[in-house]
């Protein structure tokens, strides 16, 4: 009898979030929503330790899978441009083995989704940033088959950032700007005066995309850690407690609604 109990309450609350889904969905469908978002994936190892799971590309495994999830919960709301943050500079210094778990599991996810009719059907150019100078050469060649496959596509954005630091983007940035003065006629005192936040923004990973409007970071921790720190000037932040292997539906359309409902000043 106990286990029937169970049963009927897991299915009553199955049926209680379902409701609850339509009602965001209904309601959010009513106002805009972000051109831009953002999602730091974080809580993979822990959620696959609560489950037993120890090997690190099945871990890893686990948390790539949640992207076609979110590919079909942006493109049901038309957000056109979604950037997820898989792997951090600052992360080889994990473990090998956890390092190259992760590795093939991205390797694993591009090529799946440069072969996946759903990518192609909505037209999602996917692209990879970060410094990918730092990438094993196999993950290298997979994100470049992947980004050719999708290459002339516009109606959607993916951005995967793979080794990936906002400051160092920044000094990419900067360098490459400086670069570009250094070619013509201006001296270097005259490219320091031409040097500006326009100027510098062409240059990085994101330019010709738009700055993120809500990012959203999993496992409950409250930090950016140096994700797209010069396009979060003015972005939305949304923190949810879910690791990210079991971030849900519901958990995404709550952070889409929270940002619905602040007022954006800008500075203003």
């Amino acid at each position: 009898m106990r286990d029937v109990r169970i049963a009927l309450d897991d299915q009553a609350m199955r049926i209680v979030y379902l409701l609850y889904e339509r009602w965001l969905l209904r309601h959010i469908k009513q106002q805009p929503v972000p051109r831009h978002v953002g999602l730091i994936l974080d809580g993979n190892r822990r959620y696959g330790h609560r489950l037993g799971i120890t090997d690190p590309h099945s871990i890893y495994a686990l948390g790539a899978r949640k992207l076609d999830d979110v590919l079909d919960w942006c493109a049901e709301l038309n957000i056109p441009t979604v950037t997820l943050w898989v792997f951090s500079p600052d992360n080889f210094a994990r473990p090998q083995e956890e390092v190259s778990g992760i590795f093939a599991a991205i390797e694993s996810k591009l090529a799946a989704l440069a072969h996946d009719p759903k990518i192609h059907q909505r037209r999602v150019r996917v692209r990879a940033i970060g410094d990918l100078a730092l990438i094993p050469e196999s993950t290298l060649s997979v994100i470049q088959a992947t980004e050719q496959a999708t290459r002339g596509y516009g109606a959607m954005d993916l951005n995967i950032a793979v080794a990936y630091g906002g400051r160092r983007e920044i000094v990419a940035a900067v360098r490459a700007a400086l670069a570009d003065m250094a070619t013509g006629p201006a001296s270097f005192h005259e490219a320091i005066e031409r040097l500006t936040p326009e100027v510098i923004a062409k240059h990085l990973y994101t330019a010709g995309l738009p700055d993120p409007d809500l990012i959203i970071r999993t496992s409950g921790e409250i930090r950016l850690s140096g994700f797209l720190l010069w396009q979060s000037a003015h972005s939305e932040f949304y923190f949810s407690d879910v690791n990210w292997p079991a971030f849900r539906r519901v958990d995404f359309l709550r952070a889409i609604r929270a940002f619905q409902g602040r007022k954006r000043r800008f500075g203003g």
